[in-house]
């Protein structure tokens, strides 16, 4: 038996022991080793990166976190992957730097983020608080439209991108997300919360539509945007398809494309790609840990009725 099994039948043992003396203290004492088992299994892929990350690319594929303590050393422990990914790669276009694949996600990300955000939430605002012709059927419209799925569209979408002159540049990947259909009705379920009258009273005030959209509604719908921000930052920090299929310059790629490079057919640097995928996810780290209160209040908005 591994020592794991031991520690397992020890904690086993020492609930049963408990378990005679004081139900309360038995039963709070498996839950601690309940949460502390689910969480040691949710923090087990991140050690198991961190540690293929440091690893040499020599005994990479010999043992599953790190080597025995008797084996550690520079030759077995040390920052080669780092090295090598953060080294200037050379292309047609000339030498481009890790850093520059990650400011290009960064700046996908945000700006999509940002732009869908605006229009989303002024799609939002107009179909829960505006009356006018035709609302319903656009409503059905878009909801049926979130049927169908993307990959369904890519050659139509394809074909609009490449007459409009889109091809191999940004404007491919940030027009067709600048408006979405989830994120309208997202926002025109948290704006239908906010009620008829602190807008009349805008009005009286002298406030303009877009002065209340600003002043009012967005404020009041705060935590419904963090959780959208959220969202769409980790579909467009993560999106694969969509730079694969329109971007063609190496300098323009995004993390997930370049880092799907070094395990392709002609390479397969896993060591460079846990690396690089390890520095890839401390940004949406940081912004769900930046957001995670707003995050938590929009999606339990509206789920309990007063």
């Amino acid at each position: 038996m591994s020592w794991m099994h031991w520690l397992l039948l020890a904690l086993l043992a020492a609930f049963l022991g408990l378990l005679p003396i004081s139900r309360i203290y038995a039963l709070r004492f498996g839950r601690v080793i309940l949460l502390t088992i689910i969480a040691a299994i949710v923090v087990t892929p991140f050690v198991w990166l961190v540690c293929s990350a440091i690893k040499d690319p020599s005994v990479m594929n010999e043992h599953s976190f790190l080597p025995p303590i008797s084996r550690i050393s520079q030759a077995t422990v040390n920052l080669k992957n780092f090295r090598r990914l953060l080294s200037d790669e050379q292309t047609v276009q000339g030498p481009v730097n890790f850093w520059r694949y990650v400011l290009n996600s960064l700046f996908l990300a945000s700006s999509t983020t940002f732009i869908a955000m605006v229009f989303s939430s002024m799609g939002g605002y107009a179909l829960a608080k505006y009356r006018f012709r035709g609302r319903s059927a656009i409503l059905t419209f878009m909801l049926s439209s979130m049927t169908i799925p993307g990959v369904v569209l890519l050659v139509p979408n394809f074909q609009v991108i490449w007459r409009l002159g889109f091809m191999d540049t940004y404007w491919a990947l940030i027009v067709p997300a600048a408006v979405s259909v989830f994120g309208i009705f997202l926002f025109r379920q948290a704006i239908l919360g906010v009620p008829d009258d602190l807008i009349d009273a805008g009005r009286i005030d002298g406030c303009g539509e877009f002065r209340i959209y600003l002043t009012v509604i967005m404020p009041l719908v705060r935590p419904m945007t963090g959780a959208f921000c959220l969202i769409t930052f980790l579909g467009a920090w993560n999106s694969f398809l969509g730079p694969y299929t329109y971007l063609q310059t190496q300098s323009k790629l995004p993390l997930p494309i370049v880092l799907n490079q070094y395990v392709g057919v002609y390479q397969q640097q896993y060591g460079v790609f846990l690396a690089g995928t390890l520095l890839a996810i401390i940004p949406p780290a940081i912004l769900f840990f930046a957001l995670q209160r707003e995050f938590i209040s929009g999606l339990t908005s509206g789920a309990v009725k007063g």
